[in-house]
């Protein structure tokens, strides 16, 4: 996906607030914060209408340039790239430089046009739904834990005010800015400011529930490609930006998702307040581990008490 939109927590005032963070792609990368979500739309429009004003001069250049130098014959075209058969000779040169440039640009001119085209519908669908894209899937989720555990409860996302007007004229003032500080938003009727964090905390929740103990059988140096771990281990690696995990043999992981030939998850340390170490987390071989079933904390936790979660 172009644009990477990133949900952050952070604790105000002793609680815990939402912070949506907007950062988009490689173009935008300095906007950090939701107020720019409007200059980035509009940089995603203004961007595509100049690369399509640039891409017709490129055109109308090599046909104007290339009309003069034709010649045809009875099974055969040529082009004499040398010198434009009429009088006067243009101003500009064009010669066999300036047309292989030329058609260089006019390529990165359509692919811009495309790449930035593609990232304005993308913002646009964003605005419209008030919605980025890991609220999207936290809603998800949040459909899936209530639907897994049978509860009768219904989460509804309290940032889409029910109206695509709404929205839109949320992020397009008259003033130029946005409404909302990046912790206060307007919010749905019968929601508060604390929903989506509810549901966050419920999520991580279930997570620890359904997560499952791993024992290392074998020692794994934390290769992203690891050659002697076997042929399908090696060609079906994840391909995401999340670090792998060193393990040592005798180490238990806790892990919480995974692939067919690799899993993701935590290491458990003996001492987890260790000063300067943090949370150790990132994927790692399916095939260096054994499941240990008996100290799953699944089997822990009492059926009443995961309906409740």
């Amino acid at each position: 996906m172009p644009c990477l939109l990133v949900l952050a927590l952070s604790l105000w005032v002793g609680n815990r607030k939402i912070l949506r963070i907007a950062c988009t792609s490689s173009i935008v990368k300095s906007a950090k914060h939701s107020r720019h979500h409007d200059h980035i739309t509009a940089e995603s429009v203004t961007v595509p209408l100049g690369c399509v004003h640039a891409a017709f001069i490129f055109v109308m250049t090599m046909y104007t340039q290339l009309y003069n130098r034709l010649s045809f014959g009875w099974s055969t075209v040529k082009i004499d790239m040398s010198a434009a058969r009429r009088d006067p000779l243009p101003v500009v040169p064009f010669g066999l430089a300036a047309f292989a440039a030329t058609l260089f640009a006019l390529g990165l001119a359509l692919g811009t046009t495309i790449a930035v085209g593609m990232l304005f519908f993308i913002q646009m669908k964003i605005i419209l739904r008030n919605k980025t894209s890991i609220e999207s899937w936290i809603e998800e989720k949040a459909k899936d834990r209530i639907q897994y555990y049978q509860l009768d409860e219904t989460f509804v996302f309290p940032y889409d005010l029910g109206s695509r007007w709404k929205n839109f004229k949320q992020v397009f003032t008259w003033s130029g800015v946005p409404e909302g500080d990046g912790l206060e938003w307007p919010i749905r009727e019968g929601c508060h400011q604390y929903s989506l964090t509810i549901e966050q905390l419920k999520q991580k929740a279930d997570k620890r529930v359904r997560s499952v103990r791993y024992k290392a059988i074998e020692n794994y140096s934390g290769a992203y490609c690891p050659l002697n771990r076997g042929i399908k281990t090696f060609f079906t690696s994840p391909c995401t930006e999340e670090p792998r995990i060193q393990l040592q043999k005798g180490e238990f992981i806790l892990a919480t998702r995974g692939l067919r030939y690799w899993l993701y998850g935590e290491k458990i340390l003996d001492d987890p307040f260790i000063e300067g170490v943090s949370r150790i987390r990132g994927w790692f071989p399916r095939n260096c581990v054994e499941k240990r079933p008996c100290d799953t904390e699944t089997e822990s936790v009492p059926e009443d008490e995961k309906k409740t979660r």
